[in-house]
């Protein structure tokens, strides 16, 4: 069975995760709705740029080194959150672990008449 600053530990750990998954998944967020605000403001430049048709715009929008770079750093976003929030769940396996151990424990001390 896990001591109790083992425990305390894993609940530290599940505190301090949960708080940079929650900014991961914030930036994640983020950057996933400003793609449809970045490809209008690219579609905007091919415009400018003598594309006079939505098809053209998009496919110079969508080539653009900006909008390249953009899902660049989205893909990095989402690695990061989905990262962490496996992080998370292994830290709540454990925790469910020592949970089922120590209920098995105490079953047995009862069955077994120890105290």
């Amino acid at each position: 069975m896990w001591a109790a600053d083992a425990v305390e530990k894993r609940l530290g750990e599940l505190r301090d995760k949960s708080q940079a998954f929650a900014k991961a998944f914030a930036d994640r967020t983020h950057l996933d709705n400003f793609s449809k605000s970045l490809l209008a403001i690219q579609m905007q430049k091919a415009e400018a740029d003598g594309h006079k048709t939505t098809a053209a715009q998009e496919r110079e929008a969508r080539a653009s080194k900006e909008y390249l770079d953009h899902l660049d750093g989205l893909r990095t976003a989402i690695e990061e959150s989905e990262r962490l929030r496996w992080e998370l769940e292994v830290a709540k396996l454990a925790i469910a672990v020592w949970q089922t151990q120590s209920a098995n424990e105490r079953l047995e001390r009862k069955t077994y008449g120890q105290t």
